[in-house]
């Protein structure tokens, strides 16, 4: 057997295409998935690819996943999704437990839009701009330390399943609002909750100040961070035009990551979740246009052959982050788990985890 590292590049585990097939990776993945089923868990994020949900014992949005892993006994959790969500498990269960991530460069793009350096900055700027209140909110997607931050200054978490929730508790707490990294998620949910535009800005760390002025501070109730979904990205008003145009019948859906005009345009919007729930429910021969990453379009158009789904965009809208776990590193990491010699464990530092789960904490009890 080869060694399960890569000699240069030590987070990757390695099993080279010369010792096993693609095929012979599933059927031994299946064999020691079912050997080691009392001690490992696998949880699968919807953005995954077939082949590996195939191998996930739950599956959900980043919401569901966060409740399912804070219920989890078992000695091995096995993180099927990005860094952020498995740092999330980790804090979520006990010291006993150890949280895998078959690839340890499955990122998110979105979460490295904001660093706690960053945010520190622009919170001494915020708070010395303005006499009101400001409570911080922070999207699931972001780094420990980023949920840390927030539970240490009286925030909250949240998903794209409960973010009127835990925006609407926000404000019962104070005057403003300061939500990151995903700007779009922040505009279109409070924009729905009856917030205008000309009451929100967006802070850019790359600019002095965020690009703002104390005065624009003090008047705003929304301070959006800059940042964004590179999928989400993907998806245009013209798209939805387009589709409208060519077929009135179709009722298109999207995610609230997706741009302000791109929600506008769209018949219906919502979390990973509601857009399950809502195509599920769907009498037979519905027609939807979905704006979401392309993996879970595709697998929905499977399950649900009575109905006509499709991909908003034209191109392909996929998670390359979420690409990275593939079966050849999940076979990797239970191999490792078998030899008791497992690897890519992460540890979120208990300091960090103390304060993450004040916000953490927070968040689930707001969504039960």
């Amino acid at each position: 057997m080869l060694d399960l590292f890569n000699e240069k590049d030590d987070h990757l585990p390695l099993i080279s295409k010369e010792e096993l097939s693609d095929e012979q990776v599933l059927v031994e993945l299946r064999a020691l998935k079912e050997e080691l089923k009392d001690k490992v868990v696998v949880l699968g994020h919807h953005y995954q690819q077939d082949d590996v949900i195939e191998f996930a014992d739950v599956t959900g949005d980043s919401l569901k996943l966060a409740q399912d892993a804070a219920k989890l006994d078992k000695p091995y959790i096995v993180f099927c999704g990005v860094h952020f969500m498995a740092e999330t498990a980790d804090m979520l269960t006990t010291h006993e437990q150890k949280v895998i991530l078959p690839d340890m460069k499955a990122g998110c793009s979105m979460a490295d839009m904001a660093n706690r350096t960053e945010i520190d900055k622009a919170w001494t700027f915020l708070t010395k701009s303005t006499k009101e209140k400001i409570v911080p909110i922070t999207y699931i997607n972001c780094a420990a330390t980023l949920k840390a931050f927030v539970g240490d200054n009286g925030g909250s978490i949240c998903t794209s399943s409960n973010a009127r929730q835990i925006i609407e508790w926000a404000f019962s707490e104070g005057e403003k609002l300061l939500f990151f990294p995903d700007q779009h998620l922040g505009r279109n949910t409070c924009f729905d909750m009856g917030i205008p535009l000309e009451d929100m800005v967006v802070y850019n760390p790359n600019m002095l100040n965020g690009g703002l002025t104390s005065e624009q501070v003090d008047k705003a109730k929304v301070i959006l961070w800059y940042g964004y979904c590179s999928v989400h990205q993907g998806f245009s008003a013209a798209q939805v035009k387009q589709i409208k145009k060519d077929s009135p019948e179709t009722t298109v859906i999207v995610h609230p990551e997706c741009s302000f005009d791109v929600v506008q345009a769209a018949d219906d919007n919502g979390s990973t979740a509601y857009i399950i729930n809502k195509i599920k429910a769907a009498p037979a021969g519905s027609k939807f246009a979905v704006g979401t990453e392309i993996n879970l379009v595709n697998r929905l158009a499977k399950e649900f052959p009575d109905k006509e789904i499709s991909s908003l965009s034209p191109y392909q809208c996929l998670c390359t982050t979420m690409y990275r776990v593939r079966p050849r590193w999940l076979l990797a990491s239970f191999r490792a788990i078998k030899e008791d010699k497992p690897i890519n464990v992460i540890n979120v530092d208990e300091k960090t985890t103390k304060s993450s789960l004040i916000a953490l904490n927070k968040m689930l009890e707001l969504s039960r």
